[in-house]
């Protein structure tokens, strides 16, 4: 048994990356801005490649471009060499990534992107390789000591190469003025689609809604919620304004034999919790499990407080909002 802390050489290796982003936090410079502007001016896309480490740092900044607004692809470099290149075109921009600057494969892309004046930024450790002597524009990761110690595999240089690619993501992001909206479309399913999702995305509208109006006898609306099977109705004054809602809680409140008498006025709890259908359907939940008393169903409405469409809690856990 030995006196090995796996704890310690965790904290070791974070801190380790902790400083590597520390060193590349001072380094960004001008070079960042100019690739910044090379690829928020291109026609075409941005080519990532890169083998090895790198090749995988390349993919998942490719991944992150695209789905926040940079048309963005991974090319392997050896695939490069024996077709791939006629898939780069001169509307497009090379990002390159090599720690070492030295990766032969990357070769005949940097030659390509030479001959056909595409620009290509070098994303390395050495600004003074064939990579970076190569690149129109470079972004300079610092030549950090490595997390693994002797074994040298890359960590904190693939870390670095990543904070970077996110780093140029975003200023693109940013500069674009790309919304949750737009994000949404490139996200449609899984987890982080439900949460992109408009509460107009899940609503129910149109004949769907249980409306009333305030003088309605209560006969009336307990027909009205049976039909529209959502456990409640909404009350309309003379405006189409929505100003009450009765519930399933509203009748067991107010149960006894003049029940059926009375109007729907004089049953329904006044000025009901809304929301907007431009709203994510993630801030109609936060509004539907606020506080001490939970609801089941939601109203959105317009600006003048017409209600255009109903939320049960039913339809966030369908669309996985938990």
């Amino acid at each position: 048994m030995t006196d090995f802390d796996p704890i310690a050489s965790a904290r070791r290796v974070i801190e380790i990356e902790q400083q590597g982003l520390g060193l590349l936090l001072e380094s960004i410079g001008a070079d960042f801005t100019a690739s910044v502007n090379a690829v928020r001016e291109m026609t075409g896309r941005l080519i990532c490649t890169g083998v090895g480490k790198s090749g995988h740092v390349a993919r998942k900044i490719a991944a992150t471009l695209a789905s926040t607004g940079t048309p963005a692809y991974y090319v392997h470099p050896t695939e490069a060499s024996h077709g791939d290149l006629g898939m780069i075109t001169g509307n497009d921009v090379v990002l390159a990534l090599s720690k070492s600057g030295e990766t032969k494969e990357l070769g005949d892309v940097i030659a390509y992107c030479r001959r056909f004046a595409t620009p290509l930024i070098a994303m390395t450790a050495r600004g003074d390789s064939v990579l970076g002597r190569a690149g129109d524009f470079r972004l300079l990761v610092p030549d950090a000591p490595e997390a693994c110690g002797e074994t040298r595999a890359p960590t904190t240089s693939t870390t670095l190469m990543m904070a970077m690619g996110d780093a140029l993501a975003v200023a693109l992001l940013e500069e674009r003025g790309f919304t949750a909206g737009d994000f949404k479309v490139f996200h449609p399913g899984g987890a982080l689609g439900a949460a992109l999702a408009s509460v107009q995305d899940v609503m129910h509208s149109g004949d769907a809604l249980p409306l009333t109006g305030e003088a309605t006898p209560m006969a009336d609306v307990l027909l009205v919620m049976s039909a529209k099977s959502f456990g409640c109705v909404g009350v309309l004054d003379d405006r189409g304004v929505l100003v009450g809602m009765i519930t399933d809680g509203d009748l067991r409140r107010h149960m006894g034999q003049e029940l059926m008498t009375r109007a729907a006025r004089d049953v329904m709890t006044a000025a009901p919790k809304t929301i907007s259908a431009d709203a994510l359907a993630a801030d109609a939940l936060r509004l539907m499990t606020a506080g001490s008393i939970k609801i089941m169903q939601l109203f959105a409405v317009n600006d003048g407080g017409e209600p255009v469409g109903i939320l049960h809690m039913h339809d966030l856990l369908r669309v996985g909002l938990k």
